[in-house]
């Protein structure tokens, strides 16, 4: 009796193994964050144009520290990403090439308030392709007839601060420089890489960038813009309020802001915000 109680009892048991292990794995087991699984994540930044060379390093370092983690940028001109931001481009990060543009996105509620962190600055430069066709020695120069200048449009922060600049001027060579300037204007641009470009290609004499971007070519030829008729951008950052990926792009503004971020900017020819 003894023996056929045994031989039950150890079918039952191999039945209630059998069937255990060919019970199905459900939907429903634990799932782990992408933070801790290493899932893909993707982080998107919407960066000023001007920002292209530095920041496309700045994603590769960040990337790096960060496996499963693809740094996607959207570059343009400030204005067009806070249009497209504020007519719902999924968007992380944004970094602007001027304060009005972030401004606007705070008072939409698409920036908390408080959360913008200016993390450098630019200044002004004019630039002239490598075989100066025109002649020009002197910012002077620039309100000669005939000579082909190309600027970022006025709603472009690049082109705002040229025309500031412009203003500046003004005391320095006559009241009418400006205007003689801006007479000479063949082309305004969306940003100020196309302005870039149009210097670079020969199809103008100059244009007036940031010096970031004469940095990044340096086979063209620069006239320099003294401190008192220049004009200083600051460049703010922040992490979306409609961000997917909050603590993702948090992480990529703080190294931004790093001592490793700050060095890969200044090596693209940004100054350290004072």
């Amino acid at each position: 009796m003894k023996h056929k109680l045994a031989s039950w009892i150890s079918w039952l048991i191999l039945i209630v193994l059998t069937l255990g292990a060919c019970a199905p794995i459900t939907s429903g087991a634990t799932q782990l964050s992408p933070s801790v699984s290493g899932q893909p994540r993707t982080l998107n930044v919407f960066v000023a144009s001007s920002l292209t060379d530095a920041f496309s390093e700045i994603g590769e370092k960040f990337e790096a520290a960060h496996p499963g983690v693809t740094v996607t940028f959207n570059f343009a001109g400030s204005q067009a990403l806070r249009t497209q931001i504020e007519e719902g481009a999924p968007a992380d990060v944004f970094a602007s090439a001027s304060g009005k543009e972030m401004d606007t996105l705070i008072t939409g509620k698409l920036v908390a308030e408080g959360v913008p962190q200016v993390f450098l600055n630019n200044k002004l430069v004019v630039i002239l392709p490598a075989d100066n066709p025109a002649g020009l020695e002197s910012l002077e120069d620039l309100a000669n007839s005939g000579v082909k200048i190309v600027l970022a449009a006025e709603e472009v922060p690049v082109g705002d601060y040229s025309r500031q600049s412009l203003d500046l001027m003004n005391g320095s060579f006559g009241a009418d420089f400006k205007d003689n300037v801006l007479a000479n204007v063949v082309s305004n641009e969306d940003n100020v890489k196309q302005v870039v470009a149009k210097v670079q290609l020969g199809e103008a004499d100059a244009g007036i960038v940031y010096t970031s971007d004469a940095v990044a070519v340096p086979e063209l030829k620069t006239l320099e813009i003294p401190a008192e008729i220049n004009v200083i951008a600051e460049y703010p950052i922040a992490t979306l309020a409609q961000s997917a990926n909050a603590d993702l792009a948090d992480a990529f503004v703080a190294y931004v802001l790093s001592e490793e971020g700050q060095a890969i900017l200044q090596k693209w020819g940004f100054a350290p915000h004072e």
